[in-house]
């Protein structure tokens, strides 16, 4: 994983777990957030990592089931060790595979996150996610001004505080850092938002930094 996606998905972490005006909050505060944010993404990463184990006992014990099952094992005498069979891939073990693959790749963006973290030598995670936090708290009345504006109505307040968060640290690079990509900060949005959130709220994201690249001439 790249040092900036790690930071991004750090980043919005961070954010949730902000519980005052986020011009109350120091430098000192968002450091120690973020070692907390570290241990979420760790105990995410274990809890994923169980549901990986979880998957794919059950699928043995349907695949063990399957071939004690089979016309060609019911025959055969009391004591007799099955015969392999051959599998038909049926919808239903497709969708288990599916739900394999799925947790075991949330499991793995998160212990990489974590990795990035603490490793002495990957100190750029912790700077950039820092910078995200820090220059939000400096022109947090500006991000959220360009969300209500273009959020076809829908008051800030009332919006998924995921989807509202994604989109601070989404814009907060656009309009401030200057850093990334533009198509790099979006497309990360748009993923954190397929990962965090619902199908809905990553058009919902991508609809709103459009109109903000758009709207403020960004290039690049």
């Amino acid at each position: 994983m790249q040092a900036r996606r790690a930071s991004r998905e750090l980043a919005l972490i961070l954010f949730s777990q902000f519980e005052k005006e986020i011009s109350h909050y120091s430098h000192e505060d968002f450091k120690d957030i973020m070692v907390k944010s570290v241990r979420i993404l760790s105990d995410s990463a274990s809890e994923e990592l169980k549901l990986t184990v979880g998957s794919l006992i059950d699928i043995k014990e349907s695949l063990i089931d399957y071939e004690a099952e089979h016309e060609s094992n019911l025959s055969r005498p009391m004591g007799a060790k099955n015969k392999p069979v051959q599998i038909p891939m049926t919808d239903e073990m497709v969708a288990k595979v599916d739900t394999m693959l799925d947790v075991a790749e949330k499991a793995i963006l998160a212990m990489e996150i974590a990795e990035f973290t603490t490793l002495e030598n990957q100190s750029d995670v912790q700077n950039y996610t820092i910078q995200i936090a820090e220059t939000f708290k400096e022109n947090h009345k500006a991000v959220d001004s360009e969300i209500q504006k273009y959020a076809n109505g829908w008051d800030i307040s009332r919006l998924v505080k995921i989807d509202k968060d994604i989109l601070r640290i989404a814009i907060t690079e656009l309009l401030f850092i200057k850093d990334a990509p533009i198509k790099v900060a979006v497309d990360e949005a748009v993923e954190l938002a397929k990962k965090y959130s619902t199908e809905a709220s990553s058009s919902f994201v991508n609809g709103i930094l459009a109109k903000v690249i758009v709207e403020n001439g960004l290039k690049g």
